[in-house]
Parts: structure tokens; sequence; C-alpha cells
């Protein structure tokens, strides 16, 4: 599969943003699969790992997979594959939010954790859940422009955790550690403004009056 020149600007971009938290993903599996040490950080892992390991591959699938999805080049030039990718999406999509309110709901918050970052978790993982069913539903009903914006919301919010390491890092190196507070505002900013980006791009894609008419237009009088 080939990819233009114009694609790889975004798809350097967007797998860069996904390449620590997959990093992170890795190690949490390296972890739980070669008995690392228990902490006080990780033990809720350790007692249930189905959850986020079911997490964990989902959400790598969907940030990487995904990446190639908002490729235009690419995917007008493989249309087949952008289709068949698009399901496991959906289902991988559905996946990271569901199990991201599984874990919020079943295991203990950890040390640097509060009530605030547990509300922000169950907004934004219902919120890329409602937003992966919207746009599985609007391309079923062929509304593409409906499928797309959907999707690049669904998405926006999975980079969260890529965003958030980099304000994480920032505040780190500038300010010094986080507490639960200040933890929990730079996570839903990071989701936050994911979507005012993703907002961003809907709108100056969506068409005018004009140029929307103009299509119909063309083709009545052709």
């Amino acid at each position: 599969m080939t990819t233009s020149r114009r694609d790889w600007p975004l798809l350097t971009g967007l797998i860069a943003l996904s390449a620590l938290p997959t990093l992170g993903g890795a190690l949490r599996v390296a972890a739980l699969s070669g008995g690392a040490e228990v902490t006080p950080a990780n033990e809720r892992f350790f007692a249930a790992p189905v959850p986020v390991l079911l997490h964990i591959a989902a959400a790598v699938t969907f940030s990487l997979l995904g990446a190639f999805q908002f490729a235009p080049g690419f995917r007008h030039r493989h249309r087949a594959w952008h289709r068949r990718a698009g399901r496991a999406l959906v289902v991988c999509g559905l996946v990271v939010a569901a199990t991201g309110w599984w874990m919020n709901a079943t295991y203990p918050l950890p040390p640097g954790d509060g009530p605030l970052l547990m509300v922000l978790r169950y907004l934004f993982a219902a919120g890329m859940f409602v937003a992966v069913a919207g746009g599985f539903v609007a391309v079923r009903r062929r509304r593409l422009p409906q499928h797309r914006a959907w999707m690049m919301r669904g998405y926006a919010i999975a980079q969260g955790a890529g965003t958030q390491g980099v304000l994480l890092s920032t505040w780190a190196l500038v300010v010094g550690p986080t507490t639960e507070l200040s933890r929990a505002l730079l996570m839903g900013a990071a989701w936050t403004l994911n979507l005012l980006v993703a907002e961003w791009l809907i709108r100056r894609r969506r068409p005018g009056p004009v140029a929307a008419a103009r299509p119909a237009t063309l083709a009545t009088t052709g």
C-alpha cells in the first residue's frame, strides 16, 4: 500500500503522539506477564489484569491503525481497506471506552489520582463511546461527513493519552511534581485540547452553502 507525500506529516504526527502510550502499554504488558514487583501503583493491574490488557490492545490498535484512516490520499487510494479497517476500529474504539469505564469503576484509585480525575475519565470514556457509536450509525446511513466527524472526535479522545504524556512531562520539567488537582486538570486539558483541534478540523472541512449546492447544480445542467 502506497502513501502520498502529503499524508506523511499527518501520519508522522499521529504515530508520534501514539508512541508514548504505546510504549507504556508494552511495558505494562511485559510487567504483567513477566512477574514484575507488585507496588501500590500497579497492584490493581495484577489483581484484575483482564480490563487493562483489553484496553491496551484495543487502544494501541485504534491509535496506530486509525492514523491511516485520516490520511486523505491513503484513504482515497485504498477505499476497500478503509472500510475493512474501519469495522475493526469501531470494535476497538468501543472496547477502549468500555474498558476505560470498567477500570474506573472497579480499580481502586492509585496514589496521585483523585475523585475529579475519576469523574473526568467517566465523562471522556462515555464521550468516546458515543462518538464511535455515532460514527458507526452515520456510515450505516451513508452520512459520510457525519461519520467522519464522529470518528474524528472519538479518535481525538483516544489520543488524549499521548497529549497527556506531553503535558505531564512538560509540567514536571518546568514546575515539578503534580498534585492531585494539577494532575486531574492537566489530563482533562489534554482531552479537551484534542477535541478542540478535532472540532476545528471538522468545521474547516465542512462545505459552505454555495459549495454544497454546486455539485447538484452541475448535475442538473449537465
